[in-house]
């Protein structure tokens, strides 16, 4: 059943999917990102989806007492999947031509997990946080939304039918007790920080952060609001004002709300999805609700022009993120304004195409039938997952890339942590290594455990951000303290008193917890988007002192990592100090294919070019924490330095990110399982100095 067509609602679409393409595309001016809080546009089209389809429903139950699911799914398959399904096809053949293997795969995974509505479980269990530099470059990352709303007409469509036949006088009160659920359910998940320590599908599973942000269960209010609107506005619920002034000055707040999100919100600062959304969201509801014919916030978001955006508003969503994406993979769009605006103009093209001859076609049953609807999605349903399980089983067709091993090379492998439990079970004679640190010291835990087991030592390792005693871990955003934070060093803490004579590896990305800020190396490259991203959201500081400045915090950071060392030592264990591992601040496997790309445009015959970072820029930047372990001194305390095998070698004052063969990063600051090999073997080295020593002390 058809609704009554509302020009401002398409109006609000083209607002928001601008915001959202305008987000992604991180315009910065005088050092300020332009609608920082643009990815508020996907929550707005959420609200919008919720009403009209929440419409569409009870409309037809009320006039005719039925629902016809069959003519439902097919609106919402016309409407979603052919277009959908055009963009992926594309992608696709485009990630074959410039994607790297691993990329490729990741892709493939991407398509697999979109043909069945599940891409938001796929980039929650995969994917680093949203927004992030490495998540900017997943063609299809941005379909995790499509997922959200996919699954929520599936199972609320359901809901809604059961509520109106069996619950129909307490309907209302279900909707209600559904939204506080999911909105209660979003901020407490928006302010935890708990890491699941076991796999699926030899996935990791982390943050809560990520889940809340990815998920229905988090995301259901969201879509409710507009339910809600669409209930009172059917059922006269609620009168509607029909005042001038009382319309215009609700309007005009409802405005208010929505660009004073764009404009201020900022995705690290804020808890989002959180209580905090309902300020964009009423900002929408506001305007669905008091919007009238004549009246100048409903005539300006009627005007030709944004409705005409809005129309194509599900083309341009589709399309800018890929094309963004696959800019940013060559290296071609971060850094120029130009190229950006041309992306955009891109996206608009491409999008008035797909519409045109995509979208509308595909929306009238009397144009595409229902069987060449089916056969259309059918064919590339098949011809997709085809695809995709080809690029799994060719490891990322390997075969596109010159027979060189650095093209295609394994560069991570996940190393199960040691259950904290699990460490008490340790005898005290065993010959025991104990790895303690951040995600710098798990990349070398592969390495480090199989030259153990050859050794017959046994290895256990535990990941914690830094390895402090009674410090707090606080988020920046809400001043919320990380429990887990707390009782893993506690337990860290614990145990090292409790046993004797292990070999303690300590290493950490040393710098960036006391400097709380990520790496600039002064040539052209930064490991964040803009200067707002540049610092660390947590800091650090003693359970008993609060509201420290970050000089403050140093301090006491440093104190308690010598005070540390001193008890570790005088424990009797051995300590071997990792000291930091050069950063980059680009990505080394991504520009090293970007090169490579550059070249076979040209026709140039491939020379594997060596990726470097400044040496000079590496010492000024770690000099601290290299002053603080290098003033102490103890016999059982042994030192490994990272820089002494990629920097001031090959190259002069150069470190470097590969060699003609390998290369020793997976990203822009963690090593690779080739590049950890140099540490580790330094570090078995070192332990054989102590096997030494033990011997000679008897």
């Amino acid at each position: 059943m058809k609704i009554a067509y509302r020009p401002e609602i398409d109006g609000l679409r083209a607002i928001s999917v601008f915001a959202v393409i305008i987000y992604h595309a991180n315009f910065v001016l005088f050092n300020q990102t332009i609608l920082k809080g643009g990815f508020i546009g996907v929550d707005i089209f959420f609200v919008i989806s919720g009403y009209l389809i929440t419409k569409l429903i009870l409309k037809e139950i009320y006039r005719t007492n039925q629902f016809s699911f069959k003519k439902f799914y097919e609106s919402r398959i016309r409407r979603i999947l052919p277009t959908l399904l055009f963009v992926v096809i594309i992608t696709s053949i485009v990630g074959y031509f410039i994607l790297s293997p691993s990329s490729l795969k990741d892709l493939g995974n991407s398509i697999r997990s979109l043909i069945f509505f599940i891409s938001n479980i796929y980039f929650w269990i995969t994917g680093n946080t949203y927004g992030a530099e490495s998540e900017l470059l997943r063609p299809l990352l941005h379909t995790w939304s499509l997922s959200v709303e996919g699954q929520f007409y599936i199972l609320f469509s359901l809901l809604f039918i059961i509520l109106i036949k069996f619950f129909k006088k307490n309907f209302l009160i279900f909707i209600f007790i559904f939204f506080f659920f999911s909105l209660f359910l979003a901020h407490f998940f928006s302010t935890v920080n708990i890491v699941i320590n076991y796999k699926i599908f030899r996935w990791n599973f982390v943050f809560f952060e990520k889940f809340n942000f990815y998920f229905l269960l988090s995301r259901i209010f969201e879509l409710l609001i507009g339910s809600l609107l669409s209930y009172f506005e059917l059922n006269n619920s609620v009168t509607r004002k029909s005042y001038y002034k009382f319309n215009q000055i609700f309007l005009c707040f409802g405005v208010i709300l929505i660009f004073y999100s764009f404009l201020l919100f900022n995705f690290n600062k804020i808890l989002h999805p959180s209580i905090v959304t309902l300020i964009p969201l009423i900002g929408v509801s506001l305007i669905i609700w008091f919007s009238k014919k004549g009246e100048l916030v409903t005539e300006i978001l009627s005007n030709k022009i944004l409705v005409f955006f809005g129309l194509i508003s599900y083309s341009l969503y589709l399309w800018h993120y890929p094309i963004f994406a696959f800019l940013r993979y060559v290296g071609i769009f971060n850094n120029s304004v130009q190229i950006k605006l041309l992306a955009i103009l891109l996206t608009i093209i491409l999008s008035v195409f797909t519409y045109h001859f995509i979208e509308r076609p595909f929306r009238k049953s009397n144009i595409i039938s229902t069987k060449k609807l089916t056969a259309y999605i059918l064919v590339s349903a098949v011809i997709l997952l085809s695809y995709s399980f080809y690029i799994l089983k060719t490891e990322g067709i390997k075969s596109r890339f010159p027979n060189k091993n650095i093209f295609s090379e394994k560069l991570k492998e996940n190393v199960e942590q040691t259950k904290l439990n699990e460490l008490n079970k340790i005898n005290q004679n065993e010959r025991t290594v104990f790895l303690i640190g951040d995600s710098h010291a798990t990349a070398l835990a592969y390495h480090l455990n199989a030259e153990l087991k050859k050794k017959s030592y046994s290895f256990y390792s535990q990941e914690v951000g830094l390895y402090l005693k009674k410090f707090n871990q606080i988020n920046k955003k809400d001043n919320k303290i990380d429990k887990v934070f707390f009782e893993t060093n506690e337990k860290i803490y614990k145990f090292l008193q409790k046993h004797e004579n292990l070999i303690i590896v300590w290493h950490h990305r040393w710098t960036v917890s006391l400097l709380e800020e990520f790496f600039n190396n002064e040539e052209g490259y930064t490991e964040y988007q803009s200067e707002q991203d540049k610092y660390l959201n947590i800091k650090r500081e003693p359970t008993n002192i609060k509201n420290t400045t970050l000089s403050e915090r140093q301090n006491y950071i440093i104190k308690d990592i010598k005070s540390s060392i001193k008890e570790i030592l005088e424990k009797g264990h051995s300590l071997i100090i990792v000291y930091p591992v050069p950063e980059m601040a680009f990505n080394v496997p991504t520009l090293l294919n970007q090169k490579y790309l550059y070249s076979k445009i040209l026709n140039r015959e491939l020379e594997v070019p060596i990726l470097t970072s400044s040496y000079d820029v590496y010492k000024k930047r770690n000099k601290i924490i290299f002053n603080v372990l290098d003033n102490i001194q103890h016999p059982n305390l042994y030192r490994v330095y990272p820089h002494e095998s990629f920097c001031n070698t090959k190259i002069l004052n150069r470190c470097l990110a590969n060699d003609e063969d390998h290369l020793f990063y997976y990203d822009d600051d963690h090593l690779s399982l080739e590049g950890s090999k140099y540490i580790v073997n330094d570090i078995i080295k070192v332990i054989g100095k102590i096997e030494i020593n033990k011997k000679i002390s008897r």
